[in-house]
């Protein structure tokens, strides 16, 4: 899996291109926390380059979602494929989280 990342003001955009899977989970979740930890709240990742999500995926962004409502913060999710977007509603993630059609959509909604 390929991440990268951008800044717009406050919000840190991450795009996810690949499959987020057991094996490449850790480095997303790295990745979040060390955000976190560094004082960013408003986080949004773009999955309209994210072919593939498992269990191992989901449990990294709940242990996400968790963390930025505890320090006040929100994390969104934006631009799912269809397969994802599955994935996320046989899970009931898509009652968890914010999930947009777009970034543009996405930064919208958080102002």
């Amino acid at each position: 899996m390929e991440m990268t990342q951008s800044q717009k003001e406050s919000l840190v955009i991450l795009g996810l291109k690949g499959k987020l899977d057991a094996s490449t989970s850790n480095s997303l979740e790295e990745k979040l926390l060390s955000l976190i930890e560094g004082g960013d709240k408003q986080l949004m990742v773009d999955f309209s380059h994210l072919d593939y999500i498992s269990s191992a995926g989901l449990r990294v962004l709940l242990m996400t979602a968790k963390r930025l409502k505890n320090a006040n913060g929100k994390i969104v999710l934006c631009a799912l494929k269809e397969n994802v977007r599955e994935v996320f509603d046989l899970a009931g993630f898509s009652t968890i989280f914010s999930i947009y059609p777009s970034q543009q959509e996405a930064c919208q909604a958080l102002q």
